[in-house]
Formats: C-alpha cells, sequence, structure tokens
C-alpha cells in the first residue's frame, strides 16, 4: 500500500476505505469486508453513527492494530474543549481502541479552537496520533493552522474531477498539511461515471471511469477514501497502483474542473444555518 509521511513524521495509507453513509447495522460487514479485500485504513466520524461498527470488525478481523489506522471525526455538537475532550474517549471506546491515528474536526463552525485544544491534549497524551480538520476552506484552516500550537496534518475536503481544489492544496503544502478528499467519486454527480473524458482515458488502460479519477487523486498526492458496499467494487477502487496516467491525461482532466462544490458552499448563510441545526 502506498503511504504518505504526515508532519509529525505519522505514516498513513494514501487509500482508505470510507463509511460515510453506510449505515450502524451494515458498517461491521462493509468494514469487514474492505479489510478481507486489503484496505488498512478505516474512515470514520461520531456523525455517521457507526463507530461501533467500525470497531467490531477490526476486532473480529484478527489484524494488529499497529496494522491498521483509523480515522474518525469530531462532530460540532461536542465542540468546546470539555465537550470535545468526553467525545473523544467516548469515541475511543466505541472503536474499542487506545488510540486512533487520526483525529479531526468535523466541521469549521462553532467552538473550533477549543475543540482543537482538546485535539491538541490528546495528542500529547496518546489517545491521537495525529490531528487535522475538515471541510476548512482556506479562510478557515490559515486562520486555524496560524494560531494553534500543533498544526492540522490533514485536511479532508470535497475533492474531486470537478472540484479540485488545486488554490486550497497549494494553502494546505505551506504548512505541510496534506489533503484528504471526501466523496472522491463525486458520489456520481454531474454524470460522474458517463463522462467521456474519463471514459476515453480509461479505455487507454483498460481501467474504470472510477478507477481513472482515483488515480488522478493520488497522483497528486492527496489521500483517498472511496465508498462502496460492493466488494468488487471496493477491490477496484484499490486496484489502482498498476498504471500511471500521463501528463496529457493529467491535464486533460485538469480541465474538468468547475471549483465549485457539487453539494454544499460552507461559506453560504442558508449552509451554516443547516449546520446549526444538526448540532
Amino acid at each position: 500500500m502506498k503511504t504518505v509521511i504526515l508532519n509529525n513524521g505519522v505514516v498513513m495509507p494514501l487509500i482508505g476505505y470510507g463509511v460515510y453513509q453506510v449505515s450502524p447495522s451494515e458498517c461491521e460487514r462493509c468494514v469487514s469486508d474492505a479489510l478481507r479485500a486489503g484496505y488498512r485504513m478505516i474512515d470514520t466520524a461520531q456523525a455517521y453513527h457507526n463507530e461501533e461498527g467500525v470497531g467490531a470488525a477490526v476486532k473480529k478481523s484478527g489484524i494488529a492494530r499497529y496494522e491498521l489506522f483509523l480515522v474518525s471525526k469530531i462532530w460540532i455538537s461536542n465542540y468546546g474543549y470539555d465537550k470535545a475532550k468526553e467525545s473523544i474517549d467516548e469515541s475511543l471506546r466505541k472503536l474499542g481502541t487506545d488510540y486512533i491515528d487520526l483525529m479531526l474536526l468535523h466541521q469549521p463552525f462553532c467552538d473550533r479552537y477549543g475543540a482543537y485544544r482538546a485535539l491538541e491534549k490528546a495528542c500529547k497524551e496518546g489517545k491521537v496520533r495525529a490531528i487535522g480538520v475538515s471541510n476548512f476552506y482556506p479562510d478557515h484552516f490559515i486562520d486555524l493552522a496560524s494560531n494553534v500550537e500543533i498544526v492540522p496534518a490533514v485536511n479532508q475536503v470535497e475533492t474531486h474531477v470537478f472540484n479540485q481544489q488545486i488554490d486550497a492544496q497549494n494553502y494546505m503544502k505551506e504548512f505541510g498539511t496534506h489533503m484528504m478528499a471526501w466523496a472522491p467519486l463525486a458520489e456520481g454527480r454531474n454524470n460522474f461515471f458517463t463522462n467521456p473524458i474519463l471514459e476515453e482515458i480509461g479505455r487507454k488502460y483498460g481501467k474504470s471511469v472510477a478507477q481513472v479519477a482515483l488515480r488522478w487523486l493520488i497522483q497528486r498526492n492527496i489521500i483517498i477514501i472511496p465508498k462502496s458496499v460492493h466488494v468488487d467494487r471496493m477491490q477496484q477502487n484499490l486496484d489502482i497502483l498498476d498504471f500511471e496516467l500521463s501528463q496529457e491525461d493529467m491535464a486533460a482532466i485538469a480541465d474538468l474542473d468547475t471549483k465549485t462544490s457539487l453539494f454544499f458552499d460552507h461559506h453560504a448563510p442558508e449552509v451554516v444555518k443547516m449546520f446549526m441545526e444538526w448540532k
């Protein structure tokens, strides 16, 4: 498995399995399938309500804990120093582990500074090995990264061929922060799976549209967490290390960038109101 070295020296897999929108009842089965397929990084979150399923699958897998990389995220209802600190312990309990490899703040709202201080404390105590943020746009990210003791190791943001986050990645690089892509397959939106450019490139390499899009991301050194509940697709999403896109192909895919979210804009007032209702 290809890896990246985070800004604190922690080694992290470049490819993982995401469990967003995997129901709690299905999560244990899906993660077990993913581990058998060869995944060693699992990405979950408090807001997904399936940390326990991840923990159960890990426990039953028989895979040594040091071989696995577990990622979770603190939800905004748990922000503020004290609540975040308690929620980290709760995530540890649900995951059935003594430490979490990477813990992120899930959204850039509410008392993110208090919550991040709790992450720093947990990192110093060995409860988490690396810390970071998620959905922090460049302004949110630069503000926080410039004013904390431990610079975020990762920023997980919507990143795919239609929203490529080129400028955001460059700002992260200034702080030694790695970009991690959620929705790396755009959740199929914007006719993703029938895009003619991706289809044409895929035919050249004998690969699917999804494999081409995922390969394009890892060639940009972006960490990916594709999600599927089907074993064959889990395996296909891993099978992207045996070919390399040419510079011509990379450029053709770069032209697909709309620089616009397919989901929501975290700066839009109505979106902020929506998240406040989810607190």
